[in-house]
């Protein structure tokens, strides 16, 4: 059987160097090409056309690729041939499930990262699904026991904006990274205000902190 070719991508470089070394010490893998955003990363699958992605979930974007479930949405559709590894810091069961619809073939977090990743890439060389135990689906039940119940009734859009609210980018920003209108996304801001209960922006971004959603 030939060589698997493989892209990574994160926007941390000391990432990017843990996984060349492992990548280039798998005997079936090839490394062709490393993107530190989400531009590269598209020029980089465009290129080399590869067989396999790692990449980071959460990169710089841009207006046209964006980062999060966008950009694995438009790879998804774009390089329907690629199989995606995903590594995150997240551990929310909305993100980790609609990642999983899109075709994502395995989640794996960045805290087991130097564990997990030579089982990952074993299981993706076989075909076979690949999701890390901090992330595995029994753990996830397990943490929705946990998580104030107003959180599973969260849309997956609506946990992806709060995730880019936390993390300090505006609507207007926000908008133009997810193609979408400022409206939509104030009212998808909103809807996702009325489902926590809370009523300004601090105390939204209080309250995903204290939850522990985008830990």
């Amino acid at each position: 059987m030939g060589e698997i070719k493989v892209v990574i991508a994160d926007d941390h470089p000391v990432v990017l160097l843990g996984l060349r070394e492992v990548i280039l010490r798998a005997p079936r893998f090839c490394l062709v090409g490393e993107a530190l955003n989400s531009s590269q990363l598209v020029e980089q699958l465009t290129l080399h056309r590869p067989a396999l992605l790692v990449t980071d979930f959460s990169m710089p974007g841009d207006e046209t690729y964006g980062d999060g479930l966008q950009l694995i949405e438009y790879i998804s559709k774009h390089f329907p041939d690629v199989k995606i590894l995903v590594l995150s810091m997240l551990s929310n069961n909305l993100i980790v499930s609609r990642l999983l619809e899109m075709g994502v073939i395995g989640v794996i977090a960045k805290k087991y990262m130097h564990v997990e990743v030579d089982l990952a890439l074993n299981a993706l060389a076989r075909n076979q699904l690949y999701l890390a135990p901090a992330l595995h689906a029994a753990s996830v039940n397990t943490k929705i026991k946990v998580i104030d119940e107003r959180i599973s009734t969260l849309s997956p859009r609506e946990v992806e904006i709060l995730r880019l609210i936390v993390s300090g980018i505006s609507v207007g920003d926000i908008a133009r990274l997810l193609s979408r209108s400022v409206k939509t996304i104030s009212t998808q801001k909103i809807s996702a205000m009325h489902k926590l209960g809370v009523d300004s922006d601090r105390a939204l971004i209080t309250y995903c902190i204290k939850a522990s959603l985008f830990e």
